[in-house]
């Protein structure tokens, strides 16, 4: 599943391709996709004569903002966008496509059928579901060390399932934290309120940097995660844990081992993080 910095930069150049175009008709392949409204009539009617006028991130989510709406688009496993001329032929796992005026069309392929849409009055959406319970982007000022400090305080679940949940801080998912948790050499299995405070000061600030250095890079090409424009994140190339299980640590040599935790795949450095 796509994380903070693969959205971030499928929301960058999502923006580039389509703002300012203006939607005159939309099709819906796969009505499962389209979460609110019910009647996805409403939903491809409402958007009619809608023009983009930019592209957001919220968490894990994209927010397309038009004239009067926003549709709030969730990935999930396989979903992308892409920008196609008219006479391009048309993917099989295209399921909902944005013609535009100008003879273009944003089209929305997702091979699994996981990815969901919701239409909202534009200003509604970060107060109802599924944004209204995120918590902080951790980019911004409301991450503060003294308030990831009171939430990790407050649970004892693992500190790695602690920090996927969105609650806490969002855009998280299992290859940043098993990132972020070995350049803070906290084990992923540790009580979240049994850290110090320093661990929390250098897990707080390994958050930020790393998911800043994926996004620079373009976010990581997992299996089939591509841009709006086909290219692929280069930050795979430096990951220390995700993915590496039974080669050696970067820093010290030893053999990467991998364990479930909170029913994720977990891989971390027996010796790093004791």
């Amino acid at each position: 599943m796509p994380e903070l910095p693969e959205v971030e930069t499928v929301r960058k150049t999502l923006k580039q391709l389509t703002q300012y175009k203006v939607i005159k008709e939309v099709v819906v392949s796969w009505a499962k996709m389209i979460k609110k409204p019910e009647n996805v009539e409403e939903f491809s009617d409402a958007l009619i004569g809608q023009r983009i006028e930019d592209v957001k991130r919220r968490g894990k989510f994209l927010l397309i903002e038009t004239t009067d709406f926003t549709i709030v688009s969730h990935l999930r496993m396989e979903g992308k966008y892409g920008l196609f001329q008219q006479n391009e032929p048309v993917d099989k796992h295209t399921h909902v496509i944005f013609y535009f005026e100008d003879d273009t069309q944003l089209r929305y392929k997702d091979v699994r059928k996981f990815g969901t849409m919701h239409l909202f009055q534009k200003g509604e959406e970060l107060h109802a579901m599924p944004l209204s319970q995120l918590g902080p982007e951790p980019f911004a000022e409301d991450f503060t060390i003294d308030n990831f400090t009171k939430q990790l305080a407050k649970t004892t679940r693992s500190i790695k399932t602690a920090l996927l949940d969105q609650k806490i801080v969002v855009g998280l998912g299992n290859i940043y934290v098993d990132e972020a948790l070995f350049r803070s050499k906290i084990h992923p299995e540790r009580v979240a309120n049994t850290l110090t405070t320093k661990e929390i000061e250098g897990l707080y600030k390994e958050i930020i940097s790393t998911l800043s250095e994926a996004v620079e890079k373009g976010g990581s090409t997992i299996r089939s995660y591509v841009n709006s424009q086909g290219q692929i994140g280069m930050f795979q190339l430096e990951l220390y844990v995700y993915g590496r299980k039974g080669q050696e640590c970067k820093v010290c040599g030893s053999t990467l081992e991998r364990i479930i935790v909170g029913g994720r795949g977990t891989v971390f450095c027996p010796t790093c993080q004791k």
